[in-house]
């Protein structure tokens, strides 16, 4: 029997903070997630860290979780000390299942630890199957400003395919709500449903733009592995239809003045999610709670650390002050590529500068990569930007391979 392999040490900040393979000017934004991992149901799509919560909501040891939080945070603020936190998110899981007072503590917590923005962006995810006005209205007088719902379709067909625990009753009320209590709210929707038919796809489309949300995030649905629907494949839309829908979708969104600013996300000017462009342009994020990842950058190096999965073993962890389940420093030839698997995503792509900036790199690292990708169509390098072409977009795997390191 293979033994357990002990949790990683905490890092040491005074050997992060010494010279080495990178040379960063100055240290990007930081933003926090904190990740819930409970849900109703797991949905049979999903290949999150999230686990359904036997014997129901009550069930979940909130406290206790809460407790955990905090105590992860405590053990990684020497790592961020001082930096100001430009956005908060909490994921899952269906973190909207926390109570209005476990939600308002977590926040007063982290207001003592952590030095806000002015302007701090803090979004909660929230499931229409899980949603009370009174809750919600506490919840905005808590501090979250930005809801996320993950309506996936007004279609209750769909909805039971999609293993869903709402209808679409609940996801029209659950949209009510957040139309009276925020002012800035996104929809998540799905598309190439399991039979899905352009025309049901746009009926879903043209109601969430009756809606009028700021934000729309629409997905095409993958079959992940270790889900339900990778082991039990549902029949899907083929190739060719999925391109209609999503030909069909950038079109009609441009129409209704939504900008497509990143593979998946539309919104109105001014609205895009600003946790997810901080990831998008390679800034920094401390990741707290069960699964949850971070990168953390130094000036001579970058981090990324994992913590435990399991939420009853990253609850134990945690309040021993033993998180984390990983922890390295990225190797130097492994930069360019996870600069450009994120930045890539952006339809108006980064200035060039932010390369050296985010990876404490020359431009030299990736120059033969750029001129493969140009060569090919792929991207546009002008005016000091680095930004995808339509063709790049359409073949955006391919794209970004072409950074992969010691690749020929």
């Amino acid at each position: 029997m293979q033994r357990p392999q002990p949790a990683p040490a905490a890092p040491d900040v005074a050997q992060l903070l010494r010279p080495g393979t990178l040379r960063l000017a100055a240290l990007p934004p930081l933003a926090l997630y904190v990740h819930f991992p409970w849900c109703v149901r797991k949905c049979p799509y999903c290949d999150f860290n999230s686990h359904e919560a036997a014997g129901g909501a009550a069930a979940i040891p909130e406290q206790r979780y809460l407790d955990a939080l905090c105590a992860d945070l405590d053990a990684a603020l020497p790592l961020i000390w001082g930096r100001r936190i430009v956005s908060i998110f909490f994921g899952g899981g269906t973190p909207s299942l926390i109570s209005a007072a476990g939600l308002e503590r977590l926040l007063s917590e982290l207001r003592a630890r952590l030095p806000l923005a002015a302007d701090c962006e803090i979004t909660l995810e929230a499931n229409p199957g899980a949603f009370e006005s009174a809750r919600f209205s506490a919840f905005r007088l808590a501090g979250v400003n930005r809801l996320s719902i993950g309506v996936q379709s007004f279609s209750d067909r769909q909805l039971d395919r999609l293993g869903r625990v709402h209808d679409r009753a609940q996801a029209l009320a659950a949209v009510a709500v957040a139309q009276r209590e925020f002012d800035n709210f996104n929809l998540d929707l799905m598309y190439a449903l399991p039979g899905q038919s352009v025309e049901a796809l746009r009926a879903d489309v043209e109601l969430a733009l009756q809606l009028a949300p700021p934000h729309l995030s629409l997905y095409q649905l993958t079959l992940e592995p270790n889900t339900v629907f990778a082991k039990y494949p549902p029949a899907l839309p083929d190739e060719d239809t999925a391109a209609a829908m999503h030909e069909w979708i950038e079109q009609r969104m441009a129409a209704a003045g939504y900008e497509h600013y990143e593979v998946s996300a539309y919104s109105r000017p001014g609205r895009a999610c600003r946790h997810n462009l901080n990831y998008w342009q390679f800034g920094d994020y401390l990741g707290i709670g069960a699964g949850a990842h971070s990168k953390l950058s130094f000036p001579g190096r970058i981090l990324r650390q994992a913590r435990l999965r399991q939420p009853a073993g990253y609850i134990e962890g945690a309040l021993r002050g033993a998180p984390l389940a990983e922890s390295a420093e990225v190797r130097r030839g492994e930069l360019p590529f996870e600069f450009m698997l994120n930045a890539l995503r952006l339809s108006g792509g980064v200035a060039a500068q932010l390369f050296g900036e985010r990876t404490g790199l020359p431009m030299s690292a990736v120059e033969p990569a750029l001129r493969r990708a140009e060569q090919r169509g792929l991207l546009a390098v002008d005016t000091g930007r680095i930004a995808p072409t339509e063709l790049g977009r359409r073949f955006l795997s391919d794209l970004q391979q072409l950074f992969l390191p010691h690749r020929t």
